[in-house]
């Protein structure tokens, strides 16, 4: 499985942006999905997941009501929508898969639920 982000890039605190993840070498359709970001110096966190039937999301307080993770099935792809960003949004942000028996993904934030990886995208926010 190869997952490969797209869609970073460089934006004034306040705008948008919407991050997709291509997966290839396998149909993703039974895995949960999640992205994660990694500020320089800080380690990886959690940002948000969705379960594989797209019924089930989960959000990091940090950006809840900002961020909206989406799954296209047909196009084995999935999106972070990123709206009002902040400075402290900055990061490489990466794709995540996993499978997750479960219908839903709350509290599926930790990286070990999650076997595939992106090689990430970077976001930088500016003031």
């Amino acid at each position: 499985v190869q997952l490969v982000e797209s869609g970073g890039g460089l934006v004034q605190a306040g705008g948008s942006l919407r991050l997709s993840c291509a997966a290839s070498g396998r149909v993703l359709s039974s895995y949960a999905m999640a992205w994660f970001r990694q500020a320089p110096g800080k380690e990886r966190e959690f940002v948000a997941a969705i379960s594989w039937n797209g019924g089930s999301t989960y959000y990091a307080d940090s950006v809840k009501g900002r961020f909206t993770i989406s799954r296209d099935h047909a196009k084995n792809t999935e999106y972070l929508e990123m709206t009002s960003l902040k400075l402290e949004d900055t990061a490489v942000y990466y794709c995540a898969a996993g499978f997750v028996p479960s219908p839903s993904v709350e509290g599926r934030s930790s990286s070990h639920d999650y076997s595939y990886w992106g090689q990430g995208t970077q976001v930088t926010v500016s003031s």
